[in-house]
């Protein structure tokens, strides 16, 4: 299957039994980013943490018992 990152427009080849390519067959909202771009980001959000003025907002899962 060929995709195509979000972010850099680069284009890859996934394996079509693969979980990622099932997952963007299925799903036409979800997008595919490289692994480049992905490392990118992550890196650059954990800078962004270690300022200290940047405040990372997780969602609390709160699990509500019936």
């Amino acid at each position: 299957m060929r995709v195509r990152c979000i972010l850099c427009e680069k284009i890859d080849t996934l394996n079509d039994e693969s979980l990622l390519a099932k997952r963007l067959r299925n799903r036409p909202i979800h997008t595919y980013m490289c692994e480049t771009c992905h490392e990118r980001i992550a890196q650059k959000t954990k800078e962004r943490l270690a300022t200290g003025k940047f405040r990372f907002y997780r969602s609390s899962k709160h699990e509500t018992e019936w």
